[in-house]
């Protein structure tokens, strides 16, 4: 077993120098901010706030959102740009892992790296807003855009969610929060109303917001769906009583694209901004413009009101000093070929690389794995998801069509490939002529698959599952996935080369949850499951496979082993009611004592790492209170690598919670035979549950109990105390 130490490091420890700093001070306080705002906004007459909140409309501007500029005081036109893994509609950018594949790193460091990365290329293109990160709860596995956030709990969108902020805001970029809220499904996403009940509302899907708010972020995009049968970009309490009230936000409120639905009533339910301005994209009409100027003058709407729109926005760009020698605007979503050639990849293909390894989720494995090329005659590569899309990896607008490796999802969250390192370039790369490669990419004929196979010493198997944005159908599947199955074949294949074979690794990428009828045939001897990694998918792939990188990966979600067990699916409906209130996820298996196939926060290693009895300490009381709790983890193992101790909490019986809850994770690099210490501290937010009487955050009183271990199915050790 070789692991190579340069790469083990993974995601966190690469680019200690290239990404340590950021490119520009500091965000400024919002105090500071405000302060520069509201002195210039108070230079502005009634016409000119209102251009500063308003649209320039669809496809008349370079970016794919722009505002009108003012002069006199003068204040620029914004450019806001998809999407949340990357650049859209523009060249010379990272196409990198998706933020399902980011929540897969649970590594906090390395998602910051993520968000500073893509913060300096949005910047260098002159983009002011980037429209991400999705913090999209994961409802149901077979919803389209699960892999544009960070997965089925919370918690770990949350801080998924927080470290992406800080790092694209740290280069002077306004970090957009998405798509606030209940954007859980693409099905009638359009012509449906969400019906959550108020503690659900705000211990799942509030959760990750509230992570956000309080790490700085300038802009929130709400959801197209209603809310209690009021649009969610009209929605006083959404957008004033929640967002701006009881979190205090003190960004803006920009629409999704074609979301605002009237002048007077989003706006006094606290909608700030309109894009991209037309009221049906593409026409020549505006809710905004005009239409709020004389909302003004006809008393629907206070100017005090338009002046907050306009100072909230000002003031987010002045908090990422977006005053000082920012670049020009290079994107041209109109006609790219006139977009001036700016690059601003740099070297952020290496993090892409990385991260790609370190999120990818070892599920299965008797020893087969790594590989060895020395040992291995000729390997076999099977199934399309092995090689390229015949037509090129962009050919698909908005990658809407699934040929070849899945390296990206479909929708307004996707970049186009500077280049795409299919799995069969990447390990045909990493093996050179030490390895015979044969290889067959049709998935459909299922005997051709398994001769193929009998060829080789080891067979790799690869599939995918798709899904994506509702405005793109691919294959029957309309943005939501129709069932949680492989696709191209996907089953049929790997149990046909299963049966003629062996020694049979399969690799999957895919948006989210499937189902393995295969999983327990003896000749699948490993899984492994990279998810939706980016442009150098295939260089990732083989550094795991080769052992060059220790995979350390760990589920973002749980992988049923029925589809029955799942409480949510997609619907087809136009009220949508959140009936399993916190259930969702392994709340709902640990609650009904279901056994996923996978659990959420799972992920095997090449090495092995034990756990101590936790040490335990409370001090104070009250709202006061803190929680520490401690574990020693050591690499028994032979060879470097990287575990995520994850601790859960279990709320008093009287709190009416599911069983248990996530509440603290770290990623912790050992080397072979070395231990380390993770020290975990709780405090009222963790400890906290919504209290519906009196509208606040409390610490219920009674028995709690706090687990760590290796998953939410993997308790290592478990302690219990007693709060008044």
């Amino acid at each position: 077993m070789r692991l190579v130490a340069s790469l083990l490091l993974t995601a966190s420890a690469f680019l200690s120098s290239s990404l340590a700093a950021p490119t520009t001070s500091e965000p400024l306080t919002w105090d500071a901010a405000y302060q520069k705002a509201n002195a210039l906004v108070g230079q502005m007459s009634l016409e000119q706030k209102v251009n500063i909140t308003t649209g320039t409309k669809w496809r008349r501007t370079k970016c794919v959102g722009n505002t009108y500029a003012i002069t006199e005081p003068d204040f620029p036109s914004l450019c806001l740009q998809d999407g949340p893994l990357g650049i859209r509609f523009a060249d010379n950018i990272t196409a990198g892992v998706a933020g399902i594949t980011a929540a897969s790193s649970w590594d906090k460091e390395a998602i910051r790296d993520r968000g500073r990365y893509m913060g300096r290329e949005f910047k260098g293109k002159g983009i002011h807003i980037q429209l991400g990160p999705s913090v999209d709860i994961l409802r149901a596995p077979d919803a389209g855009r699960i892999w544009e956030a960070f997965g089925e709990d919370p918690y770990l969108q949350g801080v998924a969610g927080a470290e992406t902020v800080l790092g694209i805001q740290e280069e002077g970029v306004v970090a957009t929060g998405k798509h606030y809220i209940f954007n859980n499904q693409e099905t009638n996403r359009k012509a449906s109303t969400s019906t959550v009940d108020e503690r659900t509302f705000h211990e799942i899907y509030l959760w990750p917001y509230a992570r956000m708010v309080e790490a700085g972020i300038g802009a929130m995009m709400c959801s197209y769906n209603q809310i209690e049968s009021i649009w969610a970009c009209e929605n006083d309490y959404v957008m004033n009583t929640v967002l701006k009230g009881e979190l205090g936000f003190q960004g803006y409120v920009m629409t999704d694209w074609g979301a605002t639905h009237s002048t007077a009533p989003a706006v006094n339910a606290g909608l700030d901004m309109t894009m991209p301005g037309d009221i049906i994209m593409g026409d020549d009409y505006t809710y905004f413009g005009q239409n709020l100027t004389d909302a003004v003058h006809n008393g629907e709407v206070t100017e005090e009101r338009v002046t907050d729109m306009a100072a909230r926005i000002v003031a987010a760009y002045y908090k990422m000093h977006q005053e000082k020698d920012y670049p020009e605007v290079t994107v041209n979503m109109v006609n790219r070929t006139e977009a001036p050639e700016v690059l601003v990849q740099a070297d952020h293909h290496k993090l892409v690389r990385s991260m790609g390894g370190a999120a990818s989720v070892l599920l299965k494995n008797d020893g087969i794995l790594p590989l060895n090329a020395d040992n291995i005659g000729t390997l076999g590569l099977i199934g399309s998801d092995a090689s390229d899309d015949p037509n090129g990896p962009n050919s698909c607008v908005s990658r809407g069509c699934s040929n070849g490796t899945l390296a990206m999802a479909w929708g307004s969250g996707t970049a186009d490939f500077p280049y795409l390192i299919t799995p069969h370039q990447g390990i045909q790369d990493r093996v050179g002529d030490k390895v015979e490669i044969v290889t067959n990419f049709w998935d459909w004929d299922v005997e051709a698959a398994a001769e193929t196979a009998r060829q080789a010493d080891i067979a790799l198997v690869f599939s995918n599952a798709d899904s994506g944005e509702e405005h793109i159908i691919v294959d029957g599947n309309v943005g939501d996935r129709n069932n949680i199955s492989l696709w191209h074949n996907g089953d049929n294949l790997i149990q046909a080369v299963a049966d003629a074979h062996e020694n049979v690794v399969v690799i999957i990428h895919s948006v989210g949850p499937v189902l393995m009828p295969w999983i327990d045939h003896p000749h699948v001897r490993a899984v492994l499951w990279p998810g939706v990694p980016g442009q150098e998918t295939g260089n990732s792939l083989a550094d795991v496979l080769f052992g060059d990188v220790n995979p350390s990966g760990r589920l973002p979600y749980t992988i049923a082993r029925n589809e029955e067990d799942y409480n949510v699916r997609v619907v087809n409906a136009t009220v949508l009611e959140y009936t399993e209130k916190l259930e969702i996820g392994y709340r709902h298996f640990d609650a009904h004592d279901i056994e996923p196939l996978f659990a959420f926060g799972f992920g095997l290693s090449y090495t092995k790492f034990d756990y101590s009895k936790i040490e335990f300490n409370t001090e104070g009381n009250g709202d006061e209170v803190s929680v520490s709790a401690s574990v020693e983890i050591t690499n028994s193992g032979g060879v470097d690598g990287a575990e995520v101790p994850q601790l859960y909490i279990s709320f008093p019986e009287s709190a009416g919670e599911p069983p248990k809850q996530l509440r603290g994770f770290e990623k912790i690099h050992l080397k072979a035979g070395n231990k380390e210490k993770v020290t975990f501290e709780l405090g009222k937010t963790e400890l906290s549950i919504w209290d519906t009487d009196s509208k606040a955050w409390v610490i219920p009183s009674g028995e709690f109990a706090v687990h760590i271990g290796a998953s939410s199915r993997d308790i290592r050790d478990s302690v219990s105390f007693t709060l008044e």
